[in-house]
């Protein structure tokens, strides 16, 4: 690589940076008595470097320290919290190349989306500088002469951030420039698998915080589950934590918050359909479901991962997949170099998953229609996009479960009220997607009496994967509840208050009750 993309974001002027040995096995460990956590390069299975990893006493102080930077940070104005979020979105612009390039070196994402990303982050930026003139709240009649009735919105305290390694520069930013606005203190606990794009991205942050005169507004703790995730999630000192990860990982979080009765944002597990009906413009189609199937090696919770074809058309559909699954495999290698379309899995884990996927599939009766296997001969953790058409009866036990690689599973139906029942038919709804022209099955798929798509993204003629950062983003079902990003998802990270103010000069109950 021609870029020294560590020095060019001074990754190894930070402290908590740690060079490593070539050979250095990805994980936890010990370099010259420091516990720390070594990234590796997925693209060639090499190590990038490590970072240090902060323990329980590091958490105990930094979420102590919160709580004091909350006292001040929420007494400053929310259009003054706008500047510095402003401020740190103009930041974010400076960097965007060499943030997303490493986002592409430790993840693996193409150098396209790896930019992308970084995009996502200042544009809710620019979002919730907008918001911050705003967080409105709603005036109401009173039954009470002489009474005024309203609602606002108070700042909520100090908030755990979880990401997954998936979109370790985005995720934050969908948190933490809505908190920041709202006048929260954010503690960020990200993926283990992704440290250095997190230590960046994180210095960014601490660098304008501190320049704008509040230092200690966003707050990082890389740490193992032990050591931090466990504590972070029970401390009652953090309101919220918005955990974004598998369905696994969110029913620990969310019975852990329940518990203490605090709040819990939880964005999980997405084993997204795309129904495509007999009348669908196949040119529109085809595209999009390539990308959602393959788009950063089916590694996005919004992958299209179930394809469900009208019978009519599902010669055609698969005669133009697996043409369009050639031209793609093609071109899958180092995801920095220009004109590669797919990179690598995370880890040698994400593969074996991968791998286990297509024998179940295959035990079921599942045909192999594209890929299947490795990319023979590559140094990282590439795999072959896959397509599995499903047996006869449509039964395929395995597309129950989410494996976060490229594979597509094909499924046939008759009606649109069969494939919105098979779409329906998982435990995660995060999101969907039906291709037609038809006015009536559009409208069946989007019912305003519930009877259609039970996801919390539903798609006419547009792809399950590319959310825009306007409206709320989350599932339903197993995918957990959760909404980030647009919208009105900014009250998650505030407390509503209804207030009543009395002006009348006489006291005067509600209901019509009198008390003389």
């Amino acid at each position: 690589m021609s870029k020294d993309l560590l020095s060019l974001l001074n990754l190894r002027d930070d402290p908590r940076f740690v060079s490593v040995p070539p050979g250095t096995r990805p994980g936890v460990t010990t370099v010259n008595g420091k516990s720390v956590i070594v990234s590796e390069n997925p693209a060639t299975g090499e190590a990038l470097g490590a970072v240090t990893l902060d323990s329980a006493q590091d958490l105990e102080r930094e979420i102590a320290a919160s709580v004091e930077t909350f006292k001040t940070w929420r007494e400053v104005p929310a259009p003054q919290r706008g500047l510095l979020v402003r401020a740190l979105g103009d930041e974010f612009r400076k960097f965007k190349e060499p943030l997303g390039e490493l986002v592409s070196l430790e993840m693996g994402k193409i150098r396209a989306e790896g930019l992308g990303e970084v995009q996502e982050t200042i544009d809710i930026a620019d979002y919730a500088v907008g918001l911050s003139r705003q967080l409105p709240g709603q005036v109401f009649p009173s039954e009470r002469p002489g009474h005024r009735m309203f609602e606002q919105w108070l700042p909520l305290g100090p908030i755990g951030i979880i990401t997954a390694f998936n979109f370790p520069n985005a995720v934050w930013g969908w948190n933490a420039m809505l908190g920041a606005v709202c006048g929260d203190v954010c503690i960020w606990k990200p993926s283990l698998l992704t440290p250095l794009i997190t230590l960046a991205t994180h210095r960014i942050a601490e660098r304008v915080a501190a320049r704008m005169n509040h230092p200690g507004v966003f707050r990082l703790l890389i740490g193992t589950d032990d050591q931090v995730g466990e504590r972070l999630v029970n401390d009652r000192r953090v309101p919220l934590i918005s955990a974004t990860g598998s369905c696994r990982m969110g029913r620990r979080v969310g019975s852990v918050v329940a518990q203490r009765l605090g709040r819990a944002l939880l964005e999980l597990g997405g084993n997204n359909a795309l129904i495509v009906h007999e009348d669908a413009d196949l040119n529109l189609a085809i595209p999009a479901i390539v990308f959602g199937a393959v788009g950063t090696a089916g590694q996005r919770c919004t992958t299209t991962r179930r394809l469900i074809v009208h019978e009519k058309v599902l010669p055609a559909v698969l005669d133009k997949l697996v043409a369009g699954y050639k031209q793609v495999s093609g071109r899958i290698g180092d995801p920095l170099k220009d004109g590669t379309l797919i990179g690598p899995l995370i880890n040698e884990q994400a593969v074996a998953g991968f791998l286990h996927a297509i024998e179940a599939a295959k035990r079921e009766g599942g045909e192999v229609l594209a890929g299947g296997g490795r990319v023979e001969g590559a140094k990282g953790h590439f795999v072959q996009p896959t397509i599995i058409r499903a047996p006869g009866n449509n039964e395929l036990a395995i597309a129950r479960e989410e494996t976060f690689a490229p594979i597509l599973y094909v499924f046939s139906y008759k009606t649109i009220d069969q494939a919105i029942a098979m779409q329906n038919g998982v435990d995660q709804g995060l999101s969907s997607a039906v291709f037609t022209e038809s006015l009536r099955v559009s409208e069946r798929f989007l019912s305003t009496a519930g009877a259609g798509s039970d996801c919390g993204i539903a798609n006419v003629n547009v792809g399950t994967s590319g959310a825009e950062i306007g409206g709320a983003f989350g599932g339903e079902k197993d995918t957990g509840g959760g909404r980030e990003s647009g919208s009105d998802s900014w009250k998650a990270y505030m407390r509503r208050q209804t207030c009543t103010v009395n002006y009348a000069g006489r006291f005067e109950l509600a209901q019509g009750i009198r008390f003389e």
